[in-house]
């Protein structure tokens, strides 16, 4: 069942407090890295139950007087045709979207930064495309032996090249279609011109995760090694703020790497740096806003198994390393659970054995009951578990149908006969839709829809690679979906 483990209005407030200090002790200008998702942190959401996947944009909304944003995108990614793994569309259509969304949500956008640029040429139908859209766009360039010649870097030559962002609050949050995009890179060049010019201004960093005044190995710190395991990201003791204030507190490999370079780089161009350790870098409060700490382990200890599921199905599509599976079992092993220990997945295994090893679907609802589903011949296995949650959920007894298999035939026909399809079942989407329909004069149907938005968060595993469609629609829905590494047929091509 789902307990609350984060005080998300708690959260809102100290984080835009703590920013807010941050504004201060540089003079009232502050650079923001912004890691992680800004509008769609699920992955927070699930370990920090509570937490709302739109948070830091709630935080930031508290501010949106203060603040405006600065999208930075590598030239090198753009031409690369770089896509977000998650929704699928390149990284330059993703800033497109950014943009929209901050818009939208009332956030003012200062422009875009081409980062990486070797020359005028690089990214210029992009920047074309911005400038007609009336996007100011800056560029910035690549610097030879970057991070490591900080002489270099910190000159005419170097970040004396690129563009000088034109910014007028005293908040610019820095975000980024993806990692690799130069969002460091962006906020230091800001502060080389400012200093250039007399200005005062800082930096500053905004990542979620791992949080860092939670213990080493606190399963909501695994978790987020979890999420990271293809990147090779680990998290470790902070060494230097341990050495500068006697202090255990958790960061990540790859911060505490760059620090001493990026401590070299501020020091050259500030005269001095004001910062001892990464995790003072750092302004995330959200070790601050836990409510119930148990909540949170067992939600991290789940999302560390479904990563784990996730991870194996992807290597039996050919998209990923079984290395990173094995960091994940490496995980697992040291908290002392199995794949086993997600609640939905027996039940689905146990449903396929009962029908001659057929495709089924297992969903455990936010009270704690499980629903299951099995393939027919007229709807598939995630399609009949869809059904059988709303029912349960709106207490529409068991043996009373949502669809009649009068509504289904017609578009099974309609699938095989009219448009191609070899599979007459109806999908997750298909079967919606019917419902939808039948819910204009059928009151049960009706009060079954009632219930879909109560799907959210929902746990669901099926016991074969479900097809893109039902993925895509149970993403939607935001009902968390793991599956078994295999696929139903033998075909060399799934859909």
């Amino acid at each position: 069942m789902n307990r609350i483990g984060f005080d998300n209005q708690k959260y809102v407030q100290l984080q835009s407090e703590r920013i807010r200090e941050r504004i201060g002790e540089f003079g009232g200008k502050l650079y923001l890295e912004f890691g992680g998702k800004l509008f769609d942190d699920f992955h927070a959401s699930r370990v920090l139950p509570g937490f709302r996947p739109d948070s830091k944009i709630r935080m930031l909304l508290e501010m949106k007087e203060e603040a405006e944003v600065i999208v930075a995108i590598s030239a090198q990614d753009i031409e690369r045709n770089k896509r977000r793994g998650d929704i699928g569309i390149t990284y330059d259509m993703e800033a497109l979207r950014l943009i929209d969304a901050f818009r939208a949500s009332g956030l003012y956008v200062g422009g875009v930064c081409i980062t990486h640029c070797q020359s005028a040429d690089t990214a210029s139908r992009f920047q074309k495309r911005l400038e007609a859209l009336n996007v100011p766009v800056y560029r910035q360039y690549l610097i030879p032996d970057y991070p490591a010649n900080v002489p270099l870097i910190v000159s005419e030559e170097g970040f004396g090249r690129s563009d000088f962002i034109q910014t007028s609050r005293p908040l610019v949050v820095v975000t980024a279609p993806g990692p690799g995009s130069g969002k460091m890179a962006t906020c230091l060049c800001q502060l080389y011109h400012h200093n250039i010019r007399g200005e005062k201004a800082g930096y500053a960093k905004f990542e979620t995760f791992p949080i860092w005044n939670l213990p080493l190995k606190h399963p909501v710190n695994l978790a987020y090694e979890a999420a990271t395991a293809d990147l090779n990201d680990v998290n470790m003791i902070d060494p230097f703020h341990l050495e500068a204030y006697g202090v255990k507190a958790v960061n990540y490999n790859r911060d505490v790497e760059i620090f001493p370079v990026l401590n070299a780089i501020m020091e050259r161009i500030q005269g001095r740096s004001p910062y001892q350790s990464p995790t003072d870098m750092g302004v995330n409060m959200a070790g601050y806003c836990i409510t119930d700490d148990e909540a949170c382990r067992e939600a991290s200890v789940q999302e560390i198994i479904r990563r784990w599921y996730l991870t194996s199905a992807e290597v039996r599509k050919g998209m990923a390393e079984q290395s990173t599976v094995m960091k994940l079992e490496l995980l697992m092993n040291s908290l002392g659970v199995k794949p086993e220990d997600r609640p939905c997945v027996l039940p689905a295994l146990e449903k396929s054995a009962q029908n001659g090893d057929t495709p089924a679907v297992a969903m455990e609802l936010p009270d704690g009951r499980i629903v299951t589903g099995k393939t027919s011949s007229l709807l598939g296995a995630c399609s009949a578990c869809m059904l059988n949650a709303l029912k349960a959920l709106a207490d529409i007894p068991d043996e009373v149908p949502l669809l009649s298999p009068e509504i289904i035939r017609p578009l099974n026909h309609l699938k095989v006969e009219h448009l191609g399809n070899k599979n007459p079942r109806l999908h997750v989407n298909e079967a919606l839709i019917a419902l939808a329909v039948c819910a204009v004069n059928d009151p049960v149907a009706s009060k079954a829809m009632e219930c879909l938005n109560d799907l959210a968060g929902t746990q669901a595993h099926a016991t074969v690679i479900l097809s893109r469609v039902d993925e895509n629609t149970l993403s939607k829905l935001n009902i968390n979906l793991t599956c078994e590494p295999r696929y139903e047929t033998h075909k060399l091509y799934h859909s």
